[in-house]
């Protein structure tokens, strides 16, 4: 988990100030540094959407080849049901 500059103390004091019970204050303050370590460590890196846009380069290649054997076979099926015929 990677660390926040965050200051949780600041916070409880001013949830403090607006009513909360200090111990109220202290676990609200702990709970939202947690949530930001927590999306700050699953944030994409760059790294990551190089090989997203890597693999989704791929996917779109894979796609295109299958569509188009996918239409060679729908002519050939057809051509040679036209001669059936």
């Amino acid at each position: 988990m990677s660390n926040v500059a965050f200051d949780t103390l600041k916070l409880a004091k001013r949830l403090e100030e607006v009513g909360f019970a200090p111990n109220q204050a202290a676990a609200t303050s702990s709970a939202i540094a947690d949530a930001m370590s927590d999306l700050i460590a699953n944030l994409a890196t760059k790294t990551d959407i190089v090989l997203l846009r890597r693999d989704m380069a791929e996917i779109e290649l894979r796609m295109t080849v299958k569509l188009g054997a996918m239409l060679a076979a729908a002519v050939g099926i057809t051509a040679g049901l036209v001669k059936l015929l």
